[in-house]
């Protein structure tokens, strides 16, 4: 990993957010929370396996130096633990994100000059997260429109039953046929040649209806650039559900608080993150469907083979010396469960906004995300468990939760033993258990169809007679607080440990 001039000892002061990936690898190095591989590994399986082994022993992000077949080093592990996570948002921990959200959300109509003043503050806080237009940029150092090949990059073949190499961390981005609008996602891509991928657009997801709307509307093709490598709170933007109508570049420039510097791409009309370490522009043509699959999934199952649009790369830029950055998922826990809770609490702010009475809200690694979702009410009229249980089956990706269980106020929700305890003492399964049939994860191999089929609801609050429960409710037991203290003062002269 070369040096760019000045960028390992800029002080963080200086400037708030990362210029880049390497700027970000710097920062990893110098807290020992990067480990560099300097023995030739394989991409094909290998290096999995290597990182399979390190993200579940809480390791550090990895650069492999000498990958096989590559001149290109490999990234991988980036965000791998808690701590490279508060890192790569530069905070003391995630919900300081939220408290953020928060404020801006809570913008109360200014009576005096110092209401103003703050005022001004949060908006100006808001207008820095805009993105910015540049002429250039180190994407673009090295322009190839001939002779290239995807095969000059170390994408992985995660695991043995994959159908191929897979491209698992892209910034996929493409534009709304209609009004332009652009969104950034993350999606899986199958190297299927040289010069074409899959692209694995989930129904559900915006880069899907981009395609559907370009082929109702009888488009021969639709433009598409996928950036590889970006600073980390950019590659982390495109995993995050941005809310409806905002700009996933937006977003970045918010958790960044400086605008993502974005460049228009040589072949197509798209934009993409300047400081990308790798870019591929090409196209889809609604009519070109190829087999994808099958691929090695978060589920910690194989996902299987579907059919789904070719991407044809017809330029790739990138920087003189290109990091490719990627990450494998398959049994939990892995990289992506902290992707995953850096979204529960983000976006919590946003969920209370809406329904004011969610105090928390957990959605446990080992649910994969669409599996499981827990939320603790403070309840305060009967059947209020039912109606958020609705609420979060209409909520964007929040519609895909299979499981939902709602409990009362006072329940850890991010202690599963207090959930299980209390949620099992306090549920009559007949009474309390809702059924219903709506959209599911492409990827939940169990449904009776790809993308439908059926979600549970527990209402695992304690009931009030008005919901039909004419019994009295048991309080909990729990010491006498007197006596808890004069415990206290007696331990060490007790000799207990």
């Amino acid at each position: 990993m070369q040096s760019e001039p000045g960028w390992e000892t800029r002080e963080r002061k200086s400037r708030v957010a990362y210029r880049n990936l390497k700027e970000f690898l710097a920062r990893l190095e110098r807290t020992n929370e990067l480990k560099r591989i300097s023995v030739e590994v394989d991409p094909v399986l290998e290096i999995t396996e290597i990182a399979d082994r390190v993200v579940k022993a809480g390791g550090p992000a990895l650069l492999f130096e000498r990958p096989k077949g590559s001149a290109v080093p490999v990234v991988i592990n980036l965000l791998g633990n808690m701590r490279r996570l508060n890192l790569a948002l530069e905070v003391g921990q995630v919900d300081e994100i939220a408290q953020r959200i928060r404020s801006l959300m809570d913008l109360p109509q200014p009576e005096g000059m110092l209401d103003k003043l703050k005022l001004v503050g949060r908006l100006r806080e808001l207008d820095s997260a805009f993105p910015k237009t540049v002429k250039s940029g180190p994407c673009q150092e090295v322009v190839k429109r001939e002779n290239f090949s995807l095969e000059e990059f170390p994408i992985l073949k995660c695991w043995p039953g994959d159908g191929g190499r897979y491209i698992t961390w892209p910034l996929v981005v493409t534009c709304d046929p209609a009004n332009g609008r652009r969104n950034v996602g993350v999606y899986r891509m199958q190297v299927l040649d040289e010069r074409t991928t899959a692209m694995h657009w989930q129904t559900q997801k915006h880069g899907a209806e981009h395609f559907r709307q370009a082929r109702d509307e009888q488009k021969p093709r639709m433009d598409v650039a996928v950036a590889i490598g970006a600073d980390p709170a950019t590659a982390l933007a495109g995993v995050l559900p941005a809310p409806p109508g905002m700009d996933e570049m937006m977003l970045a420039g918010f958790l960044r608080r400086e605008p993502v510097e974005m460049v228009k791409c040589v072949t197509v009309d798209l934009e993409v993150p300047a400081e990308s370490e790798i870019v591929l522009e090409g196209y889809v043509e609604p009519s070109d469907l190829r087999t994808e699959g099958p691929f090695g999934d978060h589920t910690g199952f194989y996902s299987l083979e579907g059919q789904y649009p070719a991407f044809h790369v017809t330029c790739v830029t990138h920087r003189r010396e290109p990091l490719y950055l990627t990450t494998i998922v398959g049994r939990p826990p892995q990289e992506d469960y902290f992707m995953g809770y850096a979204v529960e609490r983000m976006f919590l702010p946003l969920m209370q906004m809406a329904h004011p009475e969610i105090v928390d809200v957990s959605m446990p690694v080992e649910g994969i995300f669409t599996n499981l979702m827990i939320v603790a009410i403070r309840k305060s009229y009967a059947g209020q468990a039912r109606k958020i249980m609705h609420a979060i089956w209409s909520m964007g990706q929040a519609m895909l939760t299979k499981v939902v269980v709602v409990v009362d106020h006072d329940v850890d929700v991010q202690n599963p033993a207090e959930v299980v305890w209390k949620a099992l003492c306090a549920i009559d399964p007949e009474r309390d258990v809702e059924f219903v049939l709506g959209p599911l994860d492409t990827l939940d191999h169990a449904a009776r169809l790809q993308d439908f089929g059926s979600k549970m609801g527990i209402d695992a609050t304690r009931k009030w007679p008005e919901e039909g429960f004419a019994r009295p409710w048991p309080a909990e037991i729990k010491m006498d607080a007197a006596v808890k203290a004069r415990v206290d003062s007696l331990w060490v002269k007790l000799g207990l440990k």
